[in-house]
């Protein structure tokens, strides 16, 4: 070999033998989370804590976490409980026990109130190629201001599911005292 064919062959070997030692970390299919933190937004026009952004971590071994917009049909129809892979409940400290409720939004067409959900659908997060386990961190901003509610004390609670129809561990914020 003449030289400048030597110094590719070895760069081109170097490069499959730090390919080949690396290492890919390895999860269980069903997918965990792990709450890392809320971040309260202040509207600073109303002074009122009105969102805030729920952050926490996800693994799942398979990588088979999100639904495509084309997941409609059975199991993932709008009837079904996994039509949302996201889920989040909503609880208000009330008398010193938390309790779940609905978060209600007035809405001016109806002249009523709906309920709200914090539930959604978020999209597929599989790799193209290589190693199918997948981590990364969830961001959800999410409406905490309850206008027909006395109490400031609240809490969230979520989990998430895969393709596979497997349920994450739930996690759960601490308390969050809004500024009304």
């Amino acid at each position: 070999m003449k030289f400048p064919t030597k110094i590719l062959f070895l760069l081109l070997m170097g490069l499959v033998v730090i390919n080949a030692c690396r290492k890919f970390e390895k999860f269980p299919d069903v997918p965990a989370i792990t709450y890392q933190e809320f971040i309260m937004l202040m509207n600073t026009s109303t002074g009122i804590t009105e969102r805030g952004v729920m952050v926490f971590k996800y693994t799942d071994g398979d990588g088979d976490l999100g639904l495509s917009t084309n997941d409609t049909l059975f199991p993932y129809d709008r009837n079904s409980k996994y039509y949302y892979n996201l889920i989040i409940k909503y609880f208000e400290k009330q008398y010193g026990t938390f309790v779940e409720v609905p978060l209600l939004s007035w809405n001016a067409d109806s002249a009523r109130f709906d309920t709200l959900t914090f539930n959604s659908r978020f999209p597929v997060l599989t790799p193209e190629t290589g190693n199918q386990a997948i981590k990364g961190t969830f961001q959800d901003t999410l409406f905490i201001y309850n206008p027909i509610s006395d109490f400031d004390t609240i809490k969230f609670e979520a989990y998430i599911y895969d393709r596979a129809l497997n349920q994450s561990n739930s996690i759960s914020t601490g308390e969050i005292v809004r500024v009304q």
